[in-house]
C-alpha cells in the first residue's frame, strides 16, 4: 500500500485531474450514503426525533381516557 501512495505521490497530473483524484478518495473515505444523506438534507439515525403531545396518533386508540 505503501508503494501505491509513493507511485501516485510521484505521477504528474493536471489541476482537473488532482481535485477528481482528492475527490474520489474523500467520496471513499467518507462513503457515498453520507454524501448523499447530506446533500438531499436527509437526517441522521442518530438525532434524537421530538413527538408532539397533540393531534392525531398522540394518544392511544379511541382517544384518551379522562
Amino acid at each position: 500500500m505503501n508503494k501505491n501512495i509513493q507511485e501516485l505521490m510521484q505521477k504528474e497530473m493536471s489541476r482537473k485531474e488532482f481535485l477528481a483524484t482528492m475527490g474520489f478518495g474523500l467520496a471513499t473515505i467518507m462513503g457515498f450514503s453520507t454524501i448523499i444523506k447530506f446533500l438531499t438534507g436527509k437526517s441522521s439515525p442518530f438525532t434524537k426525533q421530538t413527538t408532539s403531545s397533540f393531534g392525531y396518533g398522540s394518544g392511544s386508540y379511541g382517544g384518551d381516557k379522562k
